[in-house]
């Protein structure tokens, strides 16, 4: 997955916006005004932070050599996945949609009903 693919992907889930509050070099996916992803474009491969399960993000650390703790992130709620091929495609998308339900759980529920 690249830069592009991942914007796509991201903005195409409702209620979610970009930016880039940390500065330039970090894109930054939220829906409701949380964050649920966000890329460095400084890197090469792209690094991308991801919410996750706290049972899960272990045991998808644990599996994959291509996920980390999350970097700059609480390590207990974020991983964060180095797109250089090793994780499928369809996987990495399948961790962005949980991301993505993680956060949108947590949102009000007048928030949430707004999105659909």
């Amino acid at each position: 997955m690249n830069i592009e693919t991942l914007r796509e992907y991201c903005l195409s889930k409702p209620g979610v916006t970009e930016s880039f509050p940390f500065g330039e070099e970090t894109l930054v996916f939220k829906v409701g005004g949380k964050v649920f992803a966000l890329a460095g474009l400084d890197n090469q491969p792209l690094h991308i932070n991801l919410k996750c399960d706290p049972e899960k993000a272990v045991q998808l650390r644990e599996e994959f050599e291509a996920v980390r703790p999350g970097y700059h992130m609480n390590k207990t709620h974020w991983n964060t996945v180095v797109a250089d091929g090793r994780v499928k495609g369809s996987l990495l998308r399948e961790w962005i949609d949980d991301s993505y339900a993680l956060v949108r759980k947590s949102l009000p529920k007048a928030v949430r009903e707004q999105l659909i």
